[in-house]
């Protein structure tokens, strides 16, 4: 990547691990569908259950051309399958059955590459031989090279190609293709989908809304183990962290179970946030704690970090505004039998570090002179108003413990449009503790959300004179 001009902090942001069974649209690629003449052709490729547009190579445009939908498809809003049959010709040679198996392995390099196509079919007019297509591409004008003559010498197998009419299908086309063929020539085909359980999230642009069913029918199709389709159709709310959805094909069920980083979880997917691109970060967080640890999960959500963090034998306290989340949050500690390592709470954000948080630091952090010292870490996910919480941070608690460990630390999400964002954060955060972070703190950018807007976590130790009305006295003195 560094040869295509993309920058170290784009390249730190760990988008290609996923969950098993989650597949997200890796932000990267995002970036480089934006400059399509700066990806190399090892990477036109399509992850499994996602899909995005990618610049052609010259056997891709081949692919195009050989390998369309009829045109007859283009403007198609309602799902026509049968419409997109078609017949092509390929080479073919005439084998004896019996020598099929050795034959194959020897003309691997010219055979019909095209995945879902039988490459040795029935002989109609003799039941003693078998039709071996070959690609069409390497077999120009039906004529065979010289490497694939020698071959056949050697099988005594006369080098004669033949043409044989074959018949492509709605089965036989990739699910871009599909979509290449119906929508606008030259509009871009598709935006990437977020896979949650049996579910696919996408974020259609307004071009593509009128094709919005078809899309979903075909998504489904192409996608085993993908039962219902659904297209954002409002920004998240900032209070409760979902938004509207349209169901577009299948079932209408959005209660689903996923899981990540080895811990099952179960949801209603248009009730609470979710987002399968942050399962990296997720486990990143929970790497840093040790057992024993107590963890403060201030936007809890169904429990991505409360949850790993119990199962690791942590003290977790996980609390989340929205009424769903919380019922969630309460059932996935069930199921993940983890319920005496978390006490949950359905309150304000600010309330919860006023009341809960206060408590457990009041007590927790004055005891922290005997073996084993426990560490105390808060989690604030919540990356469009995370910064706004952290002035309950200024003298959240009453006096410091003299010879007390380690002050808490707060791992805070936040987004930034600045050309600078780990500055930006880490300045926004300041104003609203009211004290310098420089030199005393870390910044990781966990994803690019969109162009130019990354989402980044500040971590720190809270200041002893923020977090204290007052300081440790000074030994000898009263």
């Amino acid at each position: 990547l560094w040869r295509f001009g993309f920058s170290a902090r784009l390249l730190k942001t760990n988008h290609f691990r996923t969950a098993a069974s989650n597949t997200s649209f890796p932000a990267v690629w995002m970036l480089l569908a934006q400059h399509p003449a700066r990806i190399p052709g090892s990477f036109v490729k399509v992850q499994r259950n996602s899909f995005f547009t990618m610049p052609e190579t010259v056997e891709d445009k081949a692919d195009v051309e050989l390998y369309s939908p009829p045109p007859s498809v283009r403007g198609m809003t309602q799902l026509d399958r049968e419409a997109f049959k078609r017949t092509i010709v390929v080479p073919v040679l005439k084998v004896k059955k019996e020598i099929i198996g050795s034959l194959l392995k020897s003309l691997k390099h010219s055979l019909l590459q095209r995945p879902g196509l039988k490459r040795v079919i029935e002989d109609p007019d003799d039941e003693n031989s078998r039709l071996v297509m070959l690609d069409p591409h390497k077999i120009p004008e039906f004529s065979l090279g010289g490497s694939e003559q020698q071959v056949l010498k050697q099988f005594d197998i006369p080098p004669v190609v033949c043409k044989h009419d074959l018949e492509l299908t709605y089965d036989s086309f990739k699910l871009e293709e599909i979509l290449r063929a119906v929508l606008p020539e030259g509009q871009e085909v598709t935006s990437g989908f977020s896979r949650v359980g049996h579910i696919a999230h996408l974020n259609l642009r307004d071009h593509q809304l009128p094709y919005r069913y078809l899309i979903g029918q075909v998504i489904i199709d192409k996608n085993p183990g993908i039962t219902c389709v659904v297209n954002k159709t409002s920004i998240i709310d900032s209070t409760y962290r979902n938004f509207e959805m349209e169901v577009l094909a299948g079932e209408s069920n959005l209660v689903t179970k996923v899981k990540e980083n080895n811990t099952v979880y179960e949801l209603d997917f248009s009730k609470v946030y979710w987002n399968p691109r942050l399962s990296t970060e997720h486990g990143r967080i929970v790497e840093l704690l040790k057992p024993g640890d107590v963890l403060f999960d201030v936007f809890a959500g169904v429990g991505p970090f409360a949850i790993p963090a119990a199962k690791k034998k942590c003290r977790v306290f996980a609390n989340d505004l929205n009424p769903e989340s919380y019922t969630w949050l309460l059932h996935n500690c069930k199921l993940n039998k983890v319920c005496d390592k978390i006490k949950a709470f359905n309150m304000d954000g600010r309330d919860f570090l006023l009341g809960p948080v206060r408590e457990e630091l009041s007590k927790g952090l004055p005891l922290q002179t005997e073996e084993p010292k426990p560490s105390f870490h808060i989690v604030m996910n919540l990356p469009a108003l995370a910064l706004e919480f952290l002035d309950a941070f200024r003298h959240l608690l009453a006096e410091a413990a003299c010879g007390a460990a380690a002050l808490p630390t707060v791992h805070c999400y936040a987004f930034s449009k600045h050309h600078d964002p780990a500055e930006d954060i880490r300045q926004r955060a300041e104003a609203s503790l009211g004290a310098s972070l420089r030199g005393r703190s870390s910044t990781h950018a966990v994803r690019n959300v969109a162009p130019n807007k990354e989402m980044m976590c500040l971590s720190f130790q809270v200041p002893a004179d923020v977090l204290y009305r007052r300081p440790c006295p000074i030994e000898g003195e009263e």
